[in-house]
């Protein structure tokens, strides 16, 4: 099982959007906050990357900038510069002018709103991942790839795009747990629970058998250490104790099957590990704040996302 696959697979909801954006210097434009998560690349020239608070971002050619909670900035040529836009659907992508010229791909991907997951929870709200020679070499093909998927449209783009997308959001992050692993610093979070042969165990477990009734003695059998042991390093790698994470991948399964398949809420109950309907819809509307055929019916009506 693959644990990074599944986990975005489960919180990925609707369609990624994506598009080139050119500008002539000077510019600045706004990117509000979007449901989900969203990034840049810089296919020519430089710009800023100016959050609300903290330092901003000098970012180059080839840089990539992640934002997995979707948070509201602004890009600019110069820090002086004005911000005159702000991104929306249906704006021009290109706008002619004098100045040096800034390319880049921005796109975005809809996740779950009502239930998030520990993976994404601890990213920081921007992730940087500056074009090193010889650094990341899937996620440098991947970006020339969709670049030129979206700068010059052919016949099965329209395929091709989302599925380059969906690669490249995979390949981000595996690029940043990359990075964690490959510092001095002792590795913690989730790039902790992927280096542990132990908790990798049970998470893949756990994803492999959401219906099974688990238990501690049940997970720390399967990761070949003792109970305190994998409770002590799932919680703090994860992010939380073991029960606590089968509660929130059945929900998390349940919430895509009830998104993607046609199955009856008492086929999806039992895939998730619980005996009854009823069962499973009071543990449902306890996790996400509806009932499951509330939560299916509205997730028919995904929301429109600028880049």
């Amino acid at each position: 099982m693959d644990i990074l696959s599944e986990t975005i697979a489960a919180i990925r909801t609707g369609n990624p959007a994506s598009g080139m954006f050119v500008r002539h210097a000077p510019w600045g434009r706004a990117y509000p906050v979007v449901p989900g998560a969203g990034f840049h690349v810089v296919l020519q020239g430089s710009c800023w990357l100016v959050p609300p608070s903290g330092e901003s971002f000098a970012l180059g050619v080839g840089d990539v900038i992640f934002m997995p909670r979707g948070a509201d900035h602004d890009l600019v040529d110069r820090l002086d510069s004005a911000v005159t836009e702000q991104a929306r659907p249906g704006e021009p992508r290109e706008i002619a002018g004098s100045g040096a010229r800034t390319a880049l791909l921005c796109g975005a991907y809809e996740l779950g709103r009502q239930r998030s997951h520990p993976l994404l929870d601890e990213l920081p709200e921007f992730i940087h991942l500056p074009a090193r020679p010889g650094r990341h070499p899937s996620l440098r093909a991947t970006v020339d790839l969709l670049a030129a998927e979206v700068a010059e449209p052919r016949q099965g783009s329209d395929a091709a795009v989302p599925a380059v997308l969906e690669t490249l959001l995979l390949f981000i992050l595996r690029a940043w747990f990359d990075e964690q692993a490959a510092t001095s610093a002792p590795v913690t979070g989730w790039a902790g629970a992927f280096a542990d042969p132990a908790v990798a165990a049970a998470l893949r477990a756990v994803h492999e058998e959401p219906a099974r009734i688990w238990t501690v003695p049940d997970l720390s059998d399967v990761a070949g250490v003792s109970r305190a042991t994998l409770a002590r390093r799932f919680t703090a790698t994860v992010g939380e104790p073991p029960l606590a994470y089968v509660t929130r991948w059945r929900m998390l399964t349940a919430a895509r099957l009830l998104r993607d398949t046609d199955s009856s809420l008492s086929t999806i109950a039992r895939k998730v590990g619980y005996t009854s309907e009823f069962a499973f819809a009071k543990a449902f509307k306890r996790e996400y704040g509806q009932a499951p055929g509330q939560y299916r019916r509205a997730a028919d009506k995904p929301p429109l996302i600028a880049v």
